[in-house]
């Protein structure tokens, strides 16, 4: 088996991976993995943009409270002031490493500013409709011109190794990962000194999703095998307008074209958003996508329209030209046409329990992105607030990880045992993976999605238990490939966020049930958290 060492590790190359690579100290080696590459993954498919106070009649203030109050009581108001606090400076060492964002026509000297959802004012700079990419693309070329960064694609992680399975003496802390190589199957193992997990979302556990196909959230999916706590699980962002089209796979169509002036209708051609909160169509997600899924619902129909035909089509050219170029692709015009649109699996506001350095309660374990629960985003995410936590967090996290490698005294990193084929053999089931694959995803979408009951959680939480006994006796007896870890990550998940939604016995923000739509309001908002142990020697053995 192939082994390597590096002193950090970072799992992930979206932008919280970037942005962790891009500010760790020179002196020491870094390898960044992908699955992929880094132009396959969320923070690449973002259109929006990064939500920041810059505007001189805008205020980190303003900022704040539009977080709270989209987060419904369950944001840590502190993360809050510290994460919008850095918005700012992280917006000017963006633009320092090469990020143009996009100024108003003919003032340069001016952001053109966009406004999503829940936002009181225009505050999101954007790079066209393609900020993600830009942004991505930037931070990989300059963290690839660092001699210390090393960047290893198609390679998927299969498991953090921590001293506790390891069974050594001392408190228990990370020391590397398993990884399987796409393209050959070969097992290697990274020993670390740090590991950070930057692995995205997971929004392929649902059937629609705006998500790239990596999303499989394996980042969190690992953690909770290595029996970390993960929180809020239960908070799933359904994003209200993914195109729909049977050829457009899960294309997203922008908030900012809502910000801009784009109302829903449904197919009669009647704006229906002022019935369910008078925002409108600029209310936050969480309201939009439970409005459009009860309008196609008692309707019976199959997608709502946004329209935004009142703008010009230069302008939309101008303001969405890659959202234009695609919608024209599918026969639509943005400009003549609306858009059919259906709500998606979009966002996570759950993950890891991290703080803003991407500290975990396992040493050498570090966390951010979209991976962690950081506690900005509460119940609902403030829409474009999840690039800044990245690139934020990030930076935090890179900064913690190097002062806790100077103040590490070991001598000498652990050695990680050579992986275990058993009685493993080759797979000729290869239906089975993908059986369970879609029974997974089809059952998260029909009994977990954006409104539940107690029965449909009881009869997800069954099927999800019995899919992961399953694939976890073919785990251990046909030799390991990405498309079984992607399975076992997924199933996982979904696990997650059952256990997770059966816990808060009340609607709040993203999670809604028909047997309690009411929030909860006798006592103090607390976050969902699951703290299962590793039960065997081997990371999967873990209590069902």
């Amino acid at each position: 088996m192939e082994y390597i060492e590096t002193d950090v590790l970072i799992i992930g190359s979206g932008l919280a991976g970037l942005a962790v690579a891009l500010h760790i100290d020179p002196a020491y080696r870094v390898l960044m993995t992908a699955k992929r590459g880094p132009e396959e993954s969320n923070s690449n498919r973002a259109q929006g943009g990064i939500a920041c106070a810059v505007d001189p009649d805008d205020s980190v203030e303003d900022h704040v409270r539009d977080t709270l109050e989209t987060g419904a009581g369950l944001c840590d108001e502190k993360v809050v002031r510290t994460i919008l606090r850095y918005g700012p400076a992280a917006v000017s060492g963006l633009e320092k490493l090469g990020i143009k964002f996009t100024r108003r026509t003919g003032r340069v000297e001016e952001y053109d500013l966009g406004r999503e959802g829940g936002h009181s004012r225009r505050r999101v700079l954007h790079a066209g409709d393609i900020t993600g990419h830009e942004v991505v693309k930037v931070l990989f070329e300059r963290a690839l011109e660092k001699p210390n960064v090393t960047f290893l694609p198609d390679h998927m992680a299969i498991d953090l190794v921590n001293t506790g399975w390891l069974r050594l003496p001392g408190p228990n802390r990370c020391v590397g990962a398993y990884f399987i190589n796409r393209r050959t199957g070969g097992i290697i193992a990274v020993e670390a000194r740090a590991v950070v997990l930057a692995t995205g979302g997971a929004g392929k556990v649902y059937l629609y999703t705006s998500n790239e196909e990596t999303a499989t959230g394996d980042g969190v999916a690992m953690a909770w095998r290595a029996g970390l706590p993960i929180m809020n699980m239960e908070f799933v962002q359904f994003h209200p307008t993914c195109l729909y089209h049977p050829e457009a796979g899960s294309f997203l169509i922008s908030e900012a074209v809502r910000g801009e002036g784009g109302e829903l209708l449904n197919l009669q051609g009647e704006a229906f958003m002022k019935k369910y909160d008078p925002r409108g169509s600029l209310a936050p997600r969480d309201i939009v996508a439970r409005a459009i899924d009860h309008e196609m619902k008692m309707r019976g129909d199959p997608y709502v329209y946004l329209d935004i035909t009142h703008r010009s089509r230069e302008f939309l050219q101008r303001r969405f030209p890659n959202i234009y170029s695609k919608c024209k692709h599918f026969g639509i015009d943005m400009a003549s046409d609306p858009i059919p649109v259906v709500p998606a699996a979009h966002y996570f506001c759950g993950g890891v329990a991290a703080g803003t350095d991407g500290r975990t309660e396992m040493a050498g374990l570090y966390a951010c992105g979209e991976t962690a629960c950081t506690g900005l985003h509460g119940a609902n995410r403030l829409a474009s607030n999840s690039l800044l936590e990245a690139v934020v967090c990030g930076k935090l996290t890179a900064e913690a990880v190097v002062g806790d490698l100077k103040t590490d005294n070991r001598r000498e990193g652990v050695s990680i045992p050579a992986w275990q084929v058993g009685d493993a053999v080759p797979s000729d089931e290869a239906i089975v993976v993908e059986h369970n694959w879609n029974e997974v995803r089809t059952c998260m979408w029909d009994y977990v999605g954006i409104v539940r009951t107690n029965k449909r959680l009881e009869r997800a939480l069954r099927r999800i238990r019995n899919l992961r006994r399953e694939i976890r006796q073919y785990y251990l007896a046909y030799l390991v490939t990405p498309d079984v870890l992607e399975l076992r990550n997924i199933a996982a998940v979904a696990q997650l966020v059952v256990r997770s939604a059966q816990m808060r016995r009340e609607s709040r923000g993203l999670h809604y049930t028909l047997d309690y739509p009411k929030p909860d309001d006798t006592g103090s908002v607390e976050p969902t958290v699951i703290r299962d142990r590793p039960g065997g020697p081997i990371p999967d053995h873990v209590e069902i």
